[in-house]
């Protein structure tokens, strides 16, 4: 796998977690703990996207 082609995969979970998160925080009956650990989640794919781009 290219650099190139792991970034875009890490992006798009990135954002597909991103749009998780937004559904999740629209439903009354979301655990806020699932809402944490996903937006932990998506921050480490950010940092790891972050890595990534840096040693291009």
């Amino acid at each position: 796998m290219t650099l190139s082609s792991h970034l875009q995969e890490l992006r798009k979970k990135h954002q597909h977690l991103s749009d998780q998160v937004e559904q999740a925080q629209r439903s009354p009956a979301i655990d806020p703990l699932a809402v944490a650990e996903m937006k932990k989640q998506k921050l480490r794919l950010k940092e790891e996207i972050q890595r990534a781009s840096a040693r291009r």
